[in-house]
């Protein structure tokens, strides 16, 4: 059969697998998703604050932007929706010269959101049918795009987020990229373990280099689609985690949007790839079966194993309908290439999540690691998930930063204080929820006095949705500023 007739069926196919599953979607309870109700009900407009409130005295050297993202659904969902395939909304705010200058929210232009708006989309170049963008905010290249794994071009955004474009590096990215792509400090390069949802027989290793091109896309072999969230590096390797989620065309064709389930038939291995090797040089090494959304860091030791710290799941998704199984534990896994075997050590059992370090370590040793408290009982509206956690690798200490009843943070960022600065010298920035008033406040933890009360908090007058991920982003250069304000991506003209 011709590639163009293997083409036409695999077209005809798929869209009879897609008008089965609309039916029987419609089969489905009718009941709101826990992901859109109570906390994680979705912000109805765009908003843009000048000046926001500000308790307490902003650190002076925090110049920069804080930028996040999550789903936000710009029409009421219908049956069969899914928490990770909302609609992308990314929430920024500028602090310079110990002042919070703005706050503004911005939908992605995708498609259906844009018409759901009434305007027109975000120009530039698609890859399929399906263009929403909402799991993370990263800097590659110097430049800041929003990113989601398994689908979407990356859309390169402005620093004052009014402007927004598709942009696949500059054409250099073939297919779909990741919700969690890593920088290499050391060599500026970008890592990334790459999924599709319609290719089940392989995954990519791409990287990009420090200018923010694609240098290198390798497929790597694997077997029934396997969902990888995260993925992380070494000095030697990309680090691939096949884990027992994967493609699930019995909730395909039942009508769930997000059809990946557990798999008890599909083997748990960690794949250590050479950074400059092909996909035949990958060495698999056995793990129990689990599952891991999120990394915190990996870096080879002195004996030539791999150190991994994860949080990890013992199931996921093994209902039906999906959804969360037990709460994840913090964990760190040692690889043994020479034996193909991975040692899993819990490192605490607390319920947690959003692991983070000083990023640049990332790919090499290091010492202190953060992470968010999650309910024990799994409920969805995270009440009593007040705390963030500060866990000392090298003596087992874990301190605690409790935010008050009706608290609750997301994922916070380690900010060195300046260049040089020691791996715990600075601060910790984050987005946290009071849900008794309704609103949202940023605030800023010294990290070296992580119990103590945040040095300052910005007060915003709404609620923002707990999202996904984000990152902070320093002041560019005096120069830079002006290059950007003459093509009109700078800071605010109006701040």
């Amino acid at each position: 059969m011709s590639n163009r007739a293997l083409l036409a069926f695999r077209a005809v196919a798929e869209l009879g697998v897609a008008l089965l599953a609309a039916c029987n979607r419609l089969r489905l309870p009718g009941m709101p998703n826990p992901f859109v109700v109570g906390v994680h009900e979705p912000m109805r407009e765009e908003l843009s604050l000048k000046s926001p409130v500000v308790s307490g005295t902003i650190p002076p050297g925090l110049d920069g932007l804080y930028l996040k993202m999550g789903a936000n659904p710009v029409r009421q969902t219908t049956r069969g929706h899914d928490w990770f395939l909302g609609d992308g909304m990314v929430h920024g705010l500028a602090i310079e010269a110990g002042r919070a200058l703005w706050y503004r929210n911005r939908w992605i232009g995708s498609r259906k959101a844009a018409a759901a708006l009434g305007r027109p989309a975000a120009p530039g170049p698609r890859r399929g049918g399906n263009d929403t963008v909402n799991t993370n905010v990263v800097g590659i290249g110097g430049r800041v795009f929003a990113v989601v794994e398994a689908g979407s071009f990356p859309v390169e955004l402005s620093r004052s987020l009014e402007e927004q474009r598709y942009n696949p590096f500059d054409g250099t990215l073939a297919g779909s990229f990741t919700g969690h792509p890593h920088l290499d400090p050391l060599t500026g390069e970008t890592h990334a373990i790459a999924y599709d949802g319609r290719v089940w027989d392989s995954v990519r290793h791409v990287v990009l280099s420090p200018t923010g091109r694609v240098v290198r896309d390798v497929p790597v072999a694997v077997e029934h689609g396997p969902c990888i969230h995260d993925c992380a590096i070494t000095a030697r390797f990309a680090i691939v985690l096949d884990l027992p989620v994967t493609f699930s065309f019995k909730a395909l064709l039942a009508g769930y949007r997000f059809p990946f389930r557990w798999n008890p038939g599909h083997g748990a291995r960690v794949g250590l790839l050479p950074r400059q090797g092909g996909g035949a040089d990958i060495l698999w090494c056995e793990v129990e079966p689990c599952f891991v959304f999120h990394v915190a860091n990996a870096h080879d030791d002195a004996d030539g194993r791999v150190i991994l710290d994860v949080v990890a799941y013992d199931t996921v998704f093994s209902a039906a309908a999906g959804g969360f199984d037990a709460p994840g534990k913090l964990e760190r896994w040692t690889i043994d290439p020479a034996t193909m075997r991975v040692a899993r050590r819990v490192l605490d059992a607390t319920p947690q999540e959003f692991p983070r370090i000083d990023e640049r370590r990332f790919g090499q040793r290091h010492r202190i690691l953060y992470t968010v408290g999650v309910p024990a009982d799994g409920n969805t509206q995270l009440a009593g998930a007040t705390q963030l956690y500060r866990h000392d690798l090298e003596t087992g200490e874990r301190r605690v930063h409790e935010f008050g009843q009706d608290r609750i943070p997301g994922e916070f960022i380690f900010v060195p204080a300046r260049p040089g600065a020691g791996e715990d010298e600075g601060w910790l920035v984050g987005f946290v929820i009071d849900t008794a008033r309704d609103t949202t406040d940023f605030a800023i933890l010294d990290a070296r006095s992580f119990e103590a009360p945040p040095v300052a908090t910005i007060h915003l007058g709404h609620r923002i949705p707990p999202g996904f991920h984000g990152n902070w982003f320093p002041a560019l250069a005096q120069g830079k500023r002006a290059d950007d304000a003459a093509l009109g991506i700078g800071a605010d003209p109006g701040s």
